[in-house]
Parts: structure tokens; sequence; C-alpha cells
């Protein structure tokens, strides 16, 4: 099993043919289009895109002449030249382009990228001019066009995009495309697009009937079907059971709470914007929770604990509202409404690796569970330019936990890569990257060290020498939420879920109306045994109903005719396509209560 990429994507050749084509398309799009103002082009996972101001609207017709066109100005040979000047000079340069002249400013004063983040340091502006195109770019490239492979480009798409990624700014036109070494390359991943695409969990979720979203709800509130459901009740069984074998007392906590409580958690001061408005009610305003913590914190210090207590596990399936942004909104990926697996633990120091490293080998056991085989450890540290304003400003505290949670994952011998900037406002933590069956990525679990707010709500327990000392508290999720969990799992397993997860687990199906009291009898049984099954009474004929079944990709099907009802059998189809006629009905029983109850992957 690899946990661990062998290479950072960012330093790799594919990444710098990706940033050179997607120069090569800019240049190709403004010979067609020269009154266009261009933005930024960068290479993203699996491709590259650049965005545009274009004169007139264009279609997915014209990239096919955008497209030959590159591979014309690829066969050039032209050099990849950088060039180091002055922001004076620059601004000369791009004066007709207003894009880059307010990317310009921002390097110049303030050190910011091309979305207005600041950067660690001040960097140097630069160009990259290749034939007759000039953009401000920080690199890397290749070294000549002719090591674009002009057989293994193709442009995929075009989208709508805010300039900045700012709803408040224009949209820009923006035009996707992919570049790989080989030709053979670009055949395989156009192929998995495909697979993908028949893998989409948007699809699926519709097609399996799991979930809808409607106009009148809104935008990134799923409403979850009855078959939905059931996913979401056995997700939360599994978390359950796994969280009781691992000493955790399960809590509920309201959906809304006074401003007063996320002010006094900081949430208020750094989460602001991902939250929604507050709505206020006799002189008192009220937010709906982003969170679960500042209400688990708050059970916690309902009574006084020594450390005899500790460690002290707290789990709730809690339900949580976000604000996202509109264009950001992905399927069950990214939603406005989420379920959180969400846990809190509060232990003394000395715990905090048993307890940290407890929470990652959960994880391995889901893994293992899910088939998953591929993920990656992300540790996510603080970034001293955000101390007060991202991050709660107290170095010493950053420093001490980072180092605390390094040397926990060391000692465990577990793999992870360091991101700088990217830890939660009040600590460190690991993120876990996870790949599906067909290789796409999704952020799922999170494993959070928290140092400020247990010291803000003044959690306190009596330690070993009768002195108040304040636990640390590690945030957990390892099924991340619902929505994403069930999203990633429709994609992982194709529709195709293992026989203890699929919403329905047995369809009996009679080959005539004469067969169906017997049918409906089968399905009492299994119901009583906790099968879940219907029986198909339609007027189809016997092989529509096994087609139907198949569509909603039932584990099993109970094939029934005179001969079986006359007999107390059942003809077993399953959804691997393999078959057993006439067996009897306690044997399917058997055989089905099996695979469920030990959560087997195999039918």
């Amino acid at each position: 099993m690899s946990n661990q990429p062998e290479e950072r994507y960012e330093d790799s050749q594919l990444y710098r043919i990706r940033h050179s084509a997607a120069h090569v398309m800019a240049q190709a799009v403004l010979e067609f289009y020269p009154e266009a103002k261009y933005t930024i082009g960068p290479p993203v996972e699996n491709g590259f895109y650049y965005d545009f101001d274009l004169p007139e609207a264009i279609t997915n017709e014209d990239l096919e002449k955008i497209e030959k066109r590159m591979r014309q100005i690829i066969a050039g040979g032209h050099a990849f030249v950088r060039k180091a000047l002055s922001a004076e000079e620059a601004r000369q340069i791009f004066s007709n382009q207003p894009y880059k002249l307010e990317l310009i400013e921002g390097l110049e004063k303030g050190g910011l990228d091309e979305y207005g983040n600041p950067l660690a340091e001040k960097p140097e502006i630069s160009i990259y001019q290749h034939d007759s195109f000039t953009d401000l770019c920080r690199g890397p490239h290749v070294e000549n066009t002719r090591q674009i492979n002009p057989s293994a480009i193709k442009l995929m798409s075009i989208a709508g995009a805010y300039w900045r990624g700012d709803e408040h700014n224009k949209m820009l036109t923006r035009i996707y495309g992919t570049a790989w070494k080989t030709p053979d390359d670009l055949k395989n991943y156009l192929k998995m697009l495909e697979e993908a695409k028949a893998r989409d969990h948007r699809k699926l979720g519709k097609d399996l009937e799991i979930f809808i979203y409607e106009d009148e709800v809104g935008p990134g509130l799923p409403l979850w079907l009855p078959r939905g459901g059931v996913l979401i009740e056995e997700l939360e069984k599994l978390a359950k059971e796994m969280e009781e074998k691992a000493g955790y007392f399960r809590v509920r906590t309201p959906h809304l709470a006074k401003e007063d409580l996320f002010l006094h958690s900081g949430h208020l001061p750094y989460y602001a914007e991902s939250m929604y408005p507050p709505m206020e009610l006799e002189g008192t305003k009220y937010y709906v929770k982003p969170m679960n913590c500042p209400m688990h914190h708050k059970i916690y210090g309902a009574k006084s604990h020594s450390y005899r207590d500790l460690p002290i596990r707290l789990a709730e399936y809690g339900t949580c509202y976000r604000y996202e942004k509109s264009g950001e909104l992905f399927g069950l990926m990214r939603v406005r409404s989420m379920q959180m697996n969400d846990a809190h633990i509060y232990c003394a120091e000395e715990q905090f690796e048993q307890e940290f490293m407890g929470v990652i080998d959960l994880y391995k056991k889901y893994f293992d569970l899910f088939q998953i085989e591929k993920y990656v450890m992300r540790f996510s540290l603080h970034g001293k330019e955000g101390l007060g304003k991202k991050f709660v400003d107290n170095e010493r505290l950053w420093l001490k936990t980072e180092e605390m949670v390094r040397q926990a994952m060391k000692n465990g011998n577990v793999p992870f890569v360091e991101v700088a900037n990217e830890a939660a406002f009040y600590g460190p933590k690991i993120d876990v990257q996870i790949w599906s069956a067909i290789g796409r990525e999704f952020t799922l679990a999170t494993n959070q060290v928290d140092f400020a707010q247990p010291g803000r709500f003044n959690l306190v327990f009596m330690n070993r020498n009768g002195v108040e000392e304040t636990p640390l508290c590690i945030h957990r999720a390892p099924l991340s939420t619902h929505e994403r969990m069930v999203g990633f799992l429709l994609e992982h397993y194709a529709g195709n879920f293992p026989a203890w997860l699929s919403p329905e687990h047995a369809r009996v199906i009679p080959i005539t109306d004469n067969q169906n009291e017997y049918a409906e009898g089968i399905v009492r049984q299994l119901l009583e045994k906790g099968i879940r099954a219907s029986a198909d009474l339609s007027a189809q004929r016997m092989n529509a109903k096994i087609r139907e079944a198949q569509l909603m990709k039932v584990p099993y099907m109970l094939v029934v005719g005179e001969n079986e009802a006359n007999a107390g059998q059942v003809s077993l189809r399953v959804r691997d396509g393999s078959r057993q006629d006439n067996i009897p009905l306690a044997e399917f029983i058997a055989r089905a209560r099996d695979r469920i109850s030990t959560r087997s992957g195999q039918l």
C-alpha cells in the first residue's frame, strides 16, 4: 500500500509542462482575440486553466481552432525565457492589461499572490517570454515548447470564474485544458474521465434515489431520500459501535446558540465569513452553529474533573451550517448543511500522544473497512504572517503543539507530509487526503489539536498534585460528514455498496402474479431477520424486473416461480453475476446475515 506521494506535484516535470501549455494556450487565444485581457493561468490537478476577459463569448467549437494553433506554436520550438524586472518596467510591458497591473501592484506593495493572499516573502517580479507571448509569472516552465508533446494536450471545457474568486468581481471566461507526457497518458486520462463521469456521485445520487436538491429549500441544503436515509443510519451505527468500544460518550447539542458563545470561543473573529448571519430575538443575537465544539466545551465544563476522569471523549453526529459561496458548492462534497462525525477529547498533556494516535488508528480501521488503499496524512502548520489574523497569536504554543504532533506521528511510524499555513485557527492538525477506486482525491478526515479554546472556556481538571490544570482538546472527525462520506462512497463503489451498506439488501421477484403472495411472505421473513427487502409486484416481465433491480444496484435478487413456491425455495441472482438456483430460503438468509453482520466486502 502506498500512503505517501513519491514527488511533490509542484516539483515535477508534468507541472512544468502544464504551466507552459497554459502560456501557449494564452498566446493562441490572444491571437484570435487581440482585444482580450488575460489574467492568470496556473497548473492544477490533471491539467491547467487560464482566465480571460474576452470581447465576445466563445463556445466549445472554438476550442478546436485554439488547440490547433497551440500545436503549431509548440512545433516552433520556442524557448521559455525568464527575466526579472522592476515594478515600473512590468507596468510598461502590461500597460494595456488591467488585471496584470493589479497583480503587479499587489506584488510591489504587499507581497500578495494572484488571489490577494499574503505571501511568506515579498517575491521578485519576473516575466516569462516565448515566441510572441509575454506573461507576468514566477514559473517554472519547460525550457522549450517542443518539450510539450502536441499529441498529449487537449482543451477540455469552458466555464465562468470570478476574478480572484470573488463573486463581487467581474465574471471571466475560464478555459480548461490538460497536458501529459505521452499520448497514451492522455488516452488513459480521458478513459478515466469517462469512468469518473459514470461514477459521479451527483448522477448516482439521483439515479439511486439517495438525495435531491430543491430550489425552495436552497442550494447546498440536501434532502435525503429514504434510501439515502439508510446509508446515513448505517454509517452512524458504525460510528457509534466504534466509538463505544473506544470509550466515547455521546452527547446532543442544539442547532443554534447566542452570539456570546461564538465570541467566547473565538469563532466569530476568525470564522465569521463562513457563518450565516445572525437572527435577533428579544434583543439577543443567535447564530446557527458552524461547529459543535463550543457546546462540547460547555458540557465538559458543567462539572468538575480530576486527572482520574481523563481522558473524556464526547461524540456527536451534530448538524452544522456553514455559508459556502455559491460558486464553491458541489454536490455532497461542498454543502451548507452538514452532519458531522464530530468528537472532542479532553486529556492531560501526558495523555496526548496516546489519544492522538488512537484517532489515527481509528482512521486506519475505517480505511480497511471501506477498502481505501491510498491516502496521505497532511500535517497542517500555522504561518507566522497569519498570527492574530488567521491563527491564534501564541507562537510558543504553536511550536510546542506542532512538535507534539510531529513526534507522535513519528513514534507511531505513520508517514506524513507537512504543509504550512493550513492549520485550524486554534492549533495544528492532521488532514487525511484519500483516493477513491478511480483515483479521485478527497479531503475526508481530520484530527486537530486545540491549545486555545480550553483556556478561553476556563476548562480545568485537578491534577495529581491537587492543582488546577488546563486540558488539551483534540477535535476529530474520522468519517467526515455524512454528506461528504456518502458522496465519496458513491464514487468509490460506483453505487455498488457492500451488502451491509446497501439501502436495499434483497429484492424478491415473482415470475407471475401467482407467486406474489409467496414473495410477500419471503419479504416478511427477511425483514424479521434484519434484511432490508422488498418485492416487485409490478406487471412487468421477470427480465424487466431483474433489470430494474440491477439498475438500482441491489446486491441480491430472489427469483421465485411455481417450483420455488412449492418447495419453499428461491433462485438467487447476485449483483456480481453469480447465481444459485433452487436453494432453501434459510440458506440465503444465513448467507446474507453473515455478510451484513460482519460488514463483509464480499456478497
